[in-house]
């Protein structure tokens, strides 16, 4: 099993600390602050389209909780000493992060399928797919994570891919077929929302395989936690604000087209 102590640099730098550090401090400020926007704003889009919202309040809160925890546990690692950063032998648990993967991935892929109000049966049969694939990527994405042996690492790691593959065959592919109806503007925004997904989730593979590609013990600490960080931001709270975008738009349209048309006499 992978030994979270371990894989921390023995020191830092002081910039070193305070970068990841930051991160994690602004990403609990912004992921605070789109749950309190998410939740107020579903009261300006269709009764339909509000369950999308409110599943992306729901996702910036659980992250919100979990980048307190991590926040916390990358402070208690490590201590100043004459101007560096030791560590203090308390064990940095970045598992807090497949806690909340395992939890807001599939939250983020059902809010992309319900924004659409697409019908029951279709958007059921998404639903399983992509919650099933998700939550199979995690899954063998952990095994490699846990491991502190490269090839297993690797191994596991290109093994978590074929579902990611599966995940952007459906988006891309099987969602693609059923929008034609929709309105230009959601088209637009679909397609950036599902180019944000492929953005933010392909920094994970490039921060996961740091260790692989042997970069440099505090480089690649640095440097996942970081990425994984920036991800996150892409991922959850811009993504919903596409999200909320598209609800917009849709709700707009909606209201066009059952408005009584007048006619004059």
């Amino acid at each position: 099993m992978f030994n979270y102590l371990a894989y921390l640099p023995p020191s830092l730098t002081s910039g070193q600390f305070s970068l990841v550090y930051n991160s994690f401090s602004l990403c609990i400020a912004a992921m605070i602050a789109a749950a309190i926007f998410f939740f107020n704003a579903k009261s300006e889009v269709a009764e339909k389209y509000r369950p999308a919202i409110l599943v992306s309040g729901v996702v910036v809160t659980i992250a919100a909780y979990h980048y307190f925890r991590i926040f916390n546990s990358w402070d208690a690692a490590y201590v100043l000493e004459s101007g560096t950063y030791t560590v203090t032998g308390e064990i940095f648990n970045d598992a807090y992060r497949y806690a909340d993967w395992i939890l807001t991935v599939p939250l983020l892929l059902i809010e992309t399928i319900a924004v659409l109000a697409l019908p029951k049966e279709v958007a059921k049969s998404l639903y399983v797919k992509l919650v099933i694939a998700s939550v199979l990527m995690l899954v063998t994405g952990y095994v490699g994570e846990i491991s502190d042996d490269v090839t297993t690492r690797a191994i596991w790691g290109t093994i978590s891919t074929i579902p990611f593959a599966y995940i952007l065959y459906v988006l891309w592919i099987e969602l693609g077929k059923l929008i034609d109806n929709q309105v230009a503007e959601v088209k637009s925004l679909l397609g950036s929302m599902r180019l944000l997904l492929l953005l933010s989730w392909g920094v994970y593979p490039i921060a996961y395989l740091l260790p692989v590609l042997g970069i440099a013990s505090v480089t690649a600490s640095v440097g996942v936690q970081v990425g994984y960080t920036i991800a996150d931001l892409l991922a959850k709270p811009v993504f919903g604000l596409l999200v909320y975008s598209i609800a917009r738009v849709k709700t707009q349209a909606d209201a066009v087209e059952t408005a009584p048309v007048s006619s004059e006499n």
